[in-house]
């Protein structure tokens, strides 16, 4: 089985699936790995862009994606790119895999940047005749769904479950290499944090640590 994960920015991944993402190559699957943004200068220092290259070329060996895809648009810049480009984008690597199963971010995000890679994630994945993809996820960043949404927005609620008990400390080992993005306690960006978060989803159904999603769509 394909699966495709696709991250707005480097961290989302592993912060919204990363212990999905293990699981799914434990099992044998092929994981690929997109990224749709990346950091420019200024604002970020070179030093800073030359370490999130070594983080992403890290966090790709440490799971061992299949293939990583790198699209290269400005980071919290997204609104600037026309949709129809970035549509398309996500569609020629879509129809290059050819994935059983897509995991993307949630529409029901502050994240301008998640809200706009969801909805270029549902046009990309049309279930259209020679589209293969089956399923269709949302994962969730717990601090982006939670801090609150746009006026009118549906909160994130999760439909999907994931054990993740036998894989939670390799998804904390993937986010430790994110050393430019780590925060200190309280901070939800932090170690401590996302292993909370995971054994509060898993206490929701009977698991010592779970990750959630929506279901966007599936085909039977």
């Amino acid at each position: 089985m394909k699966m495709l994960i696709i991250a707005p920015h480097p961290d989302d991944e592993t912060i919204g699936a990363g212990g999905t993402i293990a699981r799914h190559i434990a099992l044998g699957d092929e994981v690929f790995w997109c990224v749709v943004t990346q950091a420019y200068s200024p604002p970020w220092p070179k030093e800073t862009l030359q370490k999130a290259r070594e983080q992403i070329d890290a966090v790709t060996e440490f799971y061992s994606f299949k293939k990583i895809y790198c699209l290269g648009y400005p980071t919290v810049k997204l609104n600037t790119v026309p949709h129809i480009e970035l549509c398309n984008a996500l569609r020629s690597v879509i129809d290059e895999i050819k994935p059983d199963i897509v995991y993307t971010t949630s529409r029901n995000d502050i994240n301008l940047d998640h809200r706009i890679v969801y909805d270029c994630t549902l046009i990309a994945t049309r279930p259209l005749p020679g589209n293969m993809v089956r399923r269709v996820l949302s994962y969730e960043i717990g601090y982006t769904n939670h801090f609150g949404v746009p006026s009118g927005a549906a909160m994130f609620q999760p439909n999907v479950f994931v054990n993740i008990s036998e894989y939670l400390e390799t998804k904390l080992k993937a986010m430790r290499f994110y050393e430019t993005e780590l925060r200190q306690m309280p901070h939800p960006r932090c170690i401590e944090s996302i292993r909370l978060l995971a054994q509060e989803r898993g206490l929701c159904v009977g698991f010592a640590a779970a990750e959630c999603f929506e279901l966007v769509r599936e085909l039977i």
